[in-house]
This record gives C-alpha cells, structure tokens and sequence, in this order.
C-alpha cells in the first residue's frame, strides 16, 4: 500500500512538473482569438484593444479571428472542438448564455465543452424613451405604462437580440404590458425611437444615447447595470430606480476549449485583468467598464446567466430567427 501511494505521488508530481514547464513555456506561437462577430462592432474594438495588450504583455501575437454567423455560434464551435492547448480562445459575450435557451440542438455545450478563462467588460444599456412621452424618471414611466397596458412600444434588434430580452425582463419586474417592434438590427431600431414610431428602447450605446439626449431627441432614464457610468455620472442604476433585481449588460469574456491546462488559464486571466485595468479610457469613451473575476467566478457567472436569460427566452416565447 505505501509503495502503491509513493508511485501515486510521484505520478503527481510528475504531472504537476510538465503542466508548469507548458505554462512557463507558454506562449511560443501566435495565440488565436476567435470572436463569433464581424468586424467594427463595439465588441471587435474591445477585443482587438485587448488582443493588443496581450500582445504587447506577452511578447507573442494575439490575434482577433471573426468568425461571424448564427450568433457566434459558428465561432463557440470551432473553438470547442480545437486543441486544449492555450492557442485557440474564444472571445465571447453574453450572447452566448442566450444561445443556448434560443437554439435548439446547439453542437456543443457552453458550460461543459469550455473553461472558462476570465470576464472582459460589460456594456451596459439605456432606457431611453421618446421626449413625445411626459415621464421624467422609471417610476413615471411604469406608472405611465401601467395606465396604458399594451399602448406603449419598444424598439428591438430582432427576436432574441440583447434589446428584446432586457425590454422583457423590465416588462416582467415593473409587471407593466408592453408591445415589441422588431427592426432589422439596433441602428433601424434607434432610427425608430428617433423618428417617434415606438416609444422606447433599451439602447446599448451610451454616446450615441448622450449625443440625441443633448439635442432633445431622446431622453435616458436609467442604466441597466448595477454601476453608474463615469460618463453619465447623473444616470441612476434600474435599480436606484425602483426596479429591483434588474440587470441587463452585454459582457464580453475569454474561453479556451475544456482541458486547456489549468496554469496556462491562471496566466490568461492575470494577464486578461491587467489588462483591462490599463485599457479604462478607452472603455469610458465607449461606455463600458472593465470587469474581473478568477476562472472559477466567471465559469459560476456564466452558469447564473445561462439560467436567467433561460427564462426571459421562455417568457418570450422567443426562438432563433
């Protein structure tokens, strides 16, 4: 028996040796960054700024591959059946925790055929409304759409867009009644609450938000993230706002292929999070703020939102397009 648990040991420490020499050896090679969009959206800017960082950090190239189509789901694949070795990553966001109560059959399984590396950002939304309508503050607007059920319309991106859920979700917690638009995409969308043909939106685009505010276009009535926004610092959270237990962001993270080894996901999220931290400017001017967590967190975050949005997608009765 105590020759058996000294191989065992040694056994270990074998293992533990080869994973750390991988990890002080890593990386040697370029290091692919798949992102499930096309290029020029918020989302490729953040990842193309942070793949420089890391570039930069690391002394090896990262660099953002898009592989755009079925809603990143075309990407998630790709990277989940690649080498668990450190140089294929999935940049994500949390369209992938929606996909998975949207699409029915998915190849792949967002919790178990990945690790979860480390968050990126979150890009919170808006509540804007049309400066037709007389509310001032969320409280009013409830009040407004509860006096009106069903009158009231928001602008969407389509069925199953970030907009469309976080307008579903504030319809179930204000438990108010009203009507979704699907455009084709958020600028039509946007294009539509400008122009008065619906009456709100939840939009995720701060500057664009404060640009039509200033000219009496719009008018923002909250933040749906649990922070203010350093450059909408007079914005109340949903929450200030009354409206308990509400949070909608469009966060961005880092996932290898399940069995990436441990010290290899460790070095990407120390240096993912260093990273953030020195690109904060540039995710002010662009309404977004930097998030960090270890592996651990971030693979229980993804697990809660896959849960939450479960149920916002089932409510809605919403399904791929």
């Amino acid at each position: 028996m105590k020759s058996n648990w000294c191989g065992a040991v040694t056994g270990l420490f074998a293992v533990l040796s080869s994973q750390t020499v991988i990890a002080q050896a890593y990386p040697v090679k370029p290091v692919r960054l798949v992102l499930g969009f096309a290029p020029g959206g918020s989302t490729d800017v953040v990842a193309r700024l942070l793949a420089r960082k890391l570039t930069e950090k690391v002394g090896q190239s990262f660099v953002v591959e898009n592989r755009s189509g079925a809603a990143g789901n075309i990407a998630s694949q790709l990277v989940a059946r690649s080498a668990p070795d450190g140089y294929t990553l999935l940049y994500i966001t949390s369209t992938a925790a929606v996909n998975v109560s949207l699409y029915a059959n998915l190849p792949f399984s967002l919790v178990e055929d990945f690790a979860a590396v480390s968050p990126v950002c979150a890009i919170p939304s808006i509540l804007s409304i049309h400066p037709s309508l007389p509310p001032k503050t969320v409280k009013e607007f409830i009040a407004l759409a509860k006096a009106r059920p069903g009158e009231i319309a928001y602008a969407s991106a389509g069925n199953g867009s970030a907009t469309h859920l976080a307008s579903e979700l504030f319809k179930t917690l204000a438990q108010i009644d009203i009507l979704q638009v699907p455009y084709q995409g958020s600028g039509p969308a946007m294009i539509g609450l400008l122009g008065g043909h619906v009456q709100m939106q939840f939009v995720f685009n701060a500057s664009q938000v404060a640009a039509n505010a200033k000219i009496g276009k719009l008018r923002p009535l909250a933040l749906t993230s649990q922070q203010r926004l350093p450059s909408m610092p007079e914005l109340p959270t949903m929450q200030e706002a009354g409206v308990k237990n509400y949070e909608a962001i469009v966060w961005n993270g880092i996932v290898a292929p399940a069995g990436t080894p441990r010290e290899i996901v460790l070095q990407l999220n120390a240096q993912t999070a260093q990273a953030m931290k020195e690109l904060t400017p540039a995710l002010t001017e662009i309404g977004a703020y930097a998030m960090a967590a270890t592996p651990e967190q971030f693979a229980g975050f993804i697990k809660s939102e896959v849960g939450k949005w479960a149920g916002v997608v089932k409510r809605a009765g919403a399904r791929a397009e």
